[in-house]
């Protein structure tokens, strides 16, 4: 029985593999492949050509993309009648509330909020591993609360045994942003449990804050009032009721994309109590050029004229993110000329949770390891 996605060796060159999605859809006039990142760099350009499968003689839909061997990303299809899509954004929007997943594939799906449909997730055999993503049989289960923190949602995981009424701590602490993605969709707990399974991490806290709602633009830009509301009344209320860590050596805030560039801008404000910043897909282009007297880049800026911070960062990016691999390097370049504490990495991959939770988990390990 056929394997589909097809993956097979490239013949030109050992380090690539040509990959080809398959598509069984006899009603329809044509399907478009959305592979993260990749397809919409092209929808940026104005072509969506190059992602429309051909029928082939057998009836059946394919398209092949030529893909490096450490490449991963989620992906859906896009069947649809009559002419095909186009590029502007409420055209995209309608795509993406449609996309469904690949009906052939094995690996189990990245979920999906807003009521949209899961990805399938294409990982080529060198693309890096993710040990501590999947629910593991055996392990010691933490929990999570829902509360509500100056006016804030914040649901909140206690690691296995954990609480401030068990008597334990002082915990490590972990303030995810995005948190409603990272609980309610992606079960995050899954990963802190292994990872506190394996020794990979000390019992952690996780402060999971929301910030995906109509705040968002004004929280995650480099908003003083905003990281001060998580230094000054989130980390202490955390430290009463569970038994966090005062120390900011064991406490670590995480984001990607804004929240990427919300993490390092907590770093930079508030060293006293974010001893670790995890930054994925950092928007560290924000603000935009004409939005901003001073010019784009304005943290990175402040990192390169100001006095060092006692912060240790970690800093992941895509080499797919032709957005934010420049400005993600000229950050590194930056820190490493400042002397920070800085572990840097490049993923073959695009702005994609299905890159991210591994890379979570890897950042959270390096982060709080020695904590």
């Amino acid at each position: 029985m056929e394997t589909l996605p097809l993956v097979e060796p490239d013949p030109a060159d050992p380090a690539y593999r040509l990959v080809t999605f398959v598509h069984e859809d006899a009603s329809c006039d044509g399907v478009l492949a959305l592979l993260h990142t990749v397809t919409d760099k092209d929808r940026h350009a104005g072509d969506l050509a190059p992602h429309l499968m051909t029928r082939r003689d057998d009836g059946r839909w394919a398209i092949t993309y030529r893909l490096r061997a450490d490449h991963r990303a989620s992906y859906q299809l896009y069947p649809f009648r009559g002419d095909a899509p186009g590029t502007t954004r409420a055209d995209w929007l309608r795509v993406l509330d449609h996309a469904r997943p690949d009906p052939h594939d094995a690996a189990p799906r990245l979920p999906a909020r807003d009521g949209r449909h899961p990805s399938s997730v294409l990982s080529l055999p060198d693309a890096p591993a993710q040990p501590y993503v999947r629910r593991r049989d055996g392990v010691p289960r933490g929990r999570t609360v829902a509360h509500e923190v100056a006016g804030r949602r914040v649901d909140v995981y206690l690691p296995a045994g954990g609480g401030a009424s068990a008597g334990g701590g002082p915990f490590a602490v972990a303030v995810l942003l995005d948190g409603e993605m990272w609980g309610e969709v992606l079960s995050v707990g899954d990963t802190l449990d292994n990872l506190a399974a394996d020794g990979a991490i000390p019992p952690t806290v996780a402060l999971l804050v929301h910030t995906m709602g109509p705040c968002r633009p004004d929280d995650l830009s480099c908003n003083p009032a905003f990281v001060d509301l998580l230094a000054d009344r989130l980390l202490p209320w955390a430290a009463a009721e569970f038994g966090t860590t005062t120390d900011p050596a064991g406490t670590v805030i995480a984001g990607q994309s804004a929240g990427g560039l919300t993490a390092a801008f907590a770093a930079f404000r508030r060293p006293d109590r974010f001893g670790g910043a995890l930054c994925q897909s950092g928007s560290f282009w924000w603000p935009d050029e004409t939005e901003f007297d001073e010019g784009s880049e304005w943290l990175t800026r402040q990192f390169a004229r100001e006095q060092r911070r006692e912060a240790r960062f970690y800093v992941e990016v895509g080499l797919q993110e032709w957005m934010l691999l420049p400005q993600n390097r000229h950050l590194r370049d930056v820190l490493t000329a400042r002397g920070y504490d800085l572990a840097y990495r490049e993923f073959n991959g695009g702005h994609d949770y299905a890159c991210w939770r591994g890379g979570l988990a890897d950042g959270l390990a390096h982060l709080l390891g020695r904590a």
